[in-house]
């Protein structure tokens, strides 16, 4: 990944181990592998703290689990690291996986070490600094490969029990809605009304398939050279779920900020930055020489590489991706106020899960369509 100064850090006072001990264990389990060791730290992400390692024989990431106290099922590394040992075989573009620690020795907590895969990480879905042909291409790319990651079977590549098939949305809606309320610092209306709506509003459809959990353009590795995916990234909330929650997911962009940046309804118009935009980005709200698919030009094309004639009851799907979204910021906003989020960034989500939610709720009240 290609990265900008900002990106990388020295490693946060929170986040220290022993980098000694990590030396030693690496030339004994990674073959091939020669010190010595240069340790930095990857700024963006939110859950679990992810470093680039440098040595003499090359480049490597390690992601672990942050310290501390964590709730029930949260940053499940060992999950990441079978997931991406599953999928090196398939079409879907992964960094190769070297090694999985599940003990505690020798830093602390249980990590893995993957390939460094180079390439551009374009944080901002507006893509200000490409032209108009590349943002398009870069998102038809970006569908292409969710639709290649849904249409595999999982059984064949050893997945059969990578998650319980069927019954989806009412397993996420009690994971999050128990993982909110552990990790609740406020009372927030919306959010309790969506916890009722949801799971009362479950669409009859269980259909099961592989999921990525958080789809979205930050999340890939894009070829330096051409709108090709050469890495998805951060498979932590992956699972056997259902297709259109990574559809939707990819959506949230339209609709509410996410990791700081502006919802592309906005964006695209020039709004400013920060503004967390109106309307339901479908027709008008982006600009039609910018590039940037609009939400119903986005979910058409995932449907042309599906083979789907339609999403009925979208209003669902958007909301529950914003509600999960809402639940995961207050756990990171949680872990900032104890001390060890992965990212400075975990202070400034205490504000987004309301708004978030505030959105998310607006989204399940409005009458129900097809996208």
């Amino acid at each position: 990944m290609t990265q900008t100064s900002e990106q990388l850090t020295e490693v946060r006072e929170a986040h220290r181990f022993d980098e000694r001990a990590l030396d030693r264990y690496l030339a004994e389990h990674l073959e091939g592998y020669r010190g010595p060791l240069r340790v930095r730290q990857f700024e963006g992400g939110q859950s679990n703290p992810t470093f680039l390692l440098s040595a003499e024989s090359g480049d490597y990431v390690l992601r672990k689990k942050p310290p501390g106290t964590l709730l029930p099922r949260a940053h499940m590394i060992e999950r990441e690291y079978r997931i991406l040992a599953a999928l090196a075989p398939t079409d879907v573009p992964v960094p190769r996986v070297h090694l999985l620690c599940e003990a505690p020795d020798p830093i602390g907590t249980p990590f893995f070490v993957m390939d460094y895969v180079r390439g551009r990480l374009l944080r901002d879905p507006t893509l200000p600094d490409l032209k108009p042909a590349e943002r398009r291409a870069i998102y038809e790319e970006m569908l292409r490969v969710l639709a290649s990651l849904h249409a595999l079977d999982y059984d064949a590549i050893g997945l059969s029990d990578y998650g319980r098939p069927g019954n989806y949305f009412a397993r996420q809606i009690r994971r999050w809605s128990a993982q909110y309320e552990a990790s609740k610092t406020r009372e927030i209306a919306s959010m309790d009304r969506l916890v009722e709506w949801l799971p009362a509003n479950i669409p009859d459809d269980d259909t099961s398939c592989i999921v990525h959990g958080d789809y979205r353009l930050d999340n890939l590795v894009i070829a330096a050279d051409e709108p090709r995916v050469s890495a998805v990234l951060d498979w932590e909330l992956s699972t056997l779920g259902h297709p259109l929650a990574d559809l939707a997911h990819g959506c949230a962009h339209y609709y509410i900020s996410i990791a700081n940046q502006p919802p592309l309804a906005s964006a695209t118009r020039g709004a400013a930055r920060g503004n967390l935009g109106v309307g339901s980005a479908t027709d008008d709200s982006i600009s039609a020489d910018s590039g940037i698919p609009t939400e119903r030009e986005y979910v058409e094309a995932y449907c042309r590489y599906t083979g789907r004639s339609g999403v009925p009851h979208w209003n669902f799907y958007l909301a529950f991706v914003i509600f999960r979204y809402a639940g995961i910021a207050q756990g990171v906003f949680k872990r900032g106020l104890q001390g060890n989020a992965s990212s400075q960034e975990a202070m400034s989500l205490g504000d987004i899960v309301g708004v978030a939610s505030d959105r998310a709720w607006e989204i399940a009240r409005r009458p129900d369509r097809e996208a």
